[in-house]
């Protein structure tokens, strides 16, 4: 998969097994099916911790969580040092349109999350927002 992203190109690690490809996530330290929202999300993860200094240990990956009695799971949340959410990102596919619906999602997941900002990404663009809905630019980890 060789998608052009807006984010830095780095070293990702991949195999194949039969007629699959995997990309190695150093964050959970576990190889995952190479799918399109994938290469986005390793993309963003390796942005955020190289780019934007983001620690390692402060960065949770497709969780769980509970909305309206429904099982739902966030796509990244970034933490402070004191362990509160800063930052929600929901990933999307490079061809899936960054619309309302996907900005809605964000916004539901960060009903319970309750972080500072919100990130949607498809890779090609991405918009972040504050806690008062208004866009701005993804500051570095130790701004946030």
């Amino acid at each position: 998969m060789n998608l052009p992203l807006k984010y830095p190109l780095f070293n990702t690690k991949l195999k194949k097994q039969k007629d699959q490809t995997f990309i190695f996530d150093e964050v959970r330290k576990k190889w995952l099916l190479l799918t399109p929202e994938e290469w986005v999300r390793q993309h963003l993860i390796h942005f955020l911790i190289h780019q934007k200094k983001c620690p390692i240990s402060f960065i949770s990956i497709e969780k769980e969580i509970i909305l309206n009695d429904l099982k739902k799971r966030y796509d990244i949340v970034i933490y402070n040092k004191q362990l509160k959410p800063v930052l929600v990102i929901e990933c999307k596919a490079p061809y899936i349109e960054l619309d309302a619906t996907v900005v809605e999602q964000a916004l539901r997941y960060n009903l319970i999350i309750k972080a500072n900002y919100l990130m949607i990404s498809n890779g090609v663009s991405d918009v972040t927002f504050n806690n008062l809905n208004q866009q701005v630019s993804l500051p570095d980890y130790n701004d946030m």
